[in-house]
């Protein structure tokens, strides 16, 4: 199981969940796993129970608050710092609200934590994923993408005129999609592949960001959601499989492409997606 020897993963979101999964397989498959997470606390505990079933894996903890850009810019920093070459920057965390709340930039925080954080991480890392030999970039997205009726809402992105939980979280996974199809477009010719998925319904921490009614009902859902280590097979299989080696920009399920909705195909909206969110950050590829 050393097919990811030598290499360098990080996976944010890694904490519990289909993150610690992801983290825990590609640590056994021999690669240097940097775990990301909000809290040192739970960070450590996460490599300890990741050493705990794999004694020989090579981790390390990298703190950042994917709701702030400058905790996003200064763990970025850290890591270019070291000059290391990053194989995987697997986009994984993610997060759904009942009610309306803001980043500390005042951004939507289901939208800047589930799009805008991967747009910035994954450019500001893009020196170190250069440097890598056929590296790759995946981002989580869902089937949720449907849950978007409208497709991006232009005109109301960071949901001001109109609030619903899973119509924004849904939005937020279109958002993953167009980004991923975009950004491959842009590194044509580089080596690097960006590929998304569907991790399936899983069984985890997720929606449990509010107390109410959707984590009551997250939790009544229990039996029926699918485990988080079956939940993070595609991810493993995208960060990791041969057989994806050059395949980009497209999204996936149970490991095998799959069509995203005529919205989540749309070449406009995933330039004008890219576009908006150079604005709205700040960050470009060039820059």
């Amino acid at each position: 199981m050393a097919a990811m020897s030598g290499k360098t993963v990080l996976v944010t979101g890694g904490t519990n969940g289909i993150g610690e999964e992801a983290a825990l397989a590609l640590a056994k498959m021999g690669a240097h796993v940097i775990v990301h997470g909000r809290s040192a606390e739970k960070g450590e505990a996460t490599l300890a129970r990741i050493r705990g079933e794999a004694p020989d894996a090579s981790l390390e903890f990298l703190q950042a608050d994917l709701g702030s850009l400058d905790s996003i810019k200064a763990a970025a920093k850290a890591f270019l710092d070291s000059g290391r070459p990053l194989d995987v920057l697997l986009n994984n965390a993610g997060a759904m609200h009942t009610s309306r709340k803001v980043t500390s930039d005042g951004f939507e925080m289901t939208f800047g934590v589930n799009h805008l954080a991967y747009f910035a991480l994954t450019l500001l890392l893009l020196p170190a994923l250069k440097k890598a030999e056929g590296a790759r970039i995946v981002s989580v997205a869902s089937e949720a993408h449907r849950q978007a009726l409208k497709g991006m809402v232009w005109d109301d992105l960071q949901s001001e005129q109109s609030y619903s939980g899973f119509g924004v979280y849904g939005q937020s996974k279109l958002a993953n999609i167009l980004f991923t199809r975009e950004l491959a477009r842009r590194l044509d010719g580089t080596g690097i592949t960006t590929n998304c998925l569907h991790p399936g319904v899983v069984a985890t921490g997720f929606a449990k960001n509010d107390s109410g009614w959707m984590a009551s009902l997250w939790g009544a859902m229990g039996m029926f959601l699918r485990s988080p280590a079956k939940g993070a097979a595609t991810s493993i299989y995208l960060a990791s499989s041969p057989a994806v080696a050059g395949v980009t920009g497209e999204y996936f399920s149970n490991c095998k492409p799959k069509g995203a909705n005529r919205f989540g195909t749309n070449d406009e909206d995933a330039a004008h997606l890219w576009t908006v969110s150079e604005q709205l950050t700040g960050m470009s590829l060039e820059a």
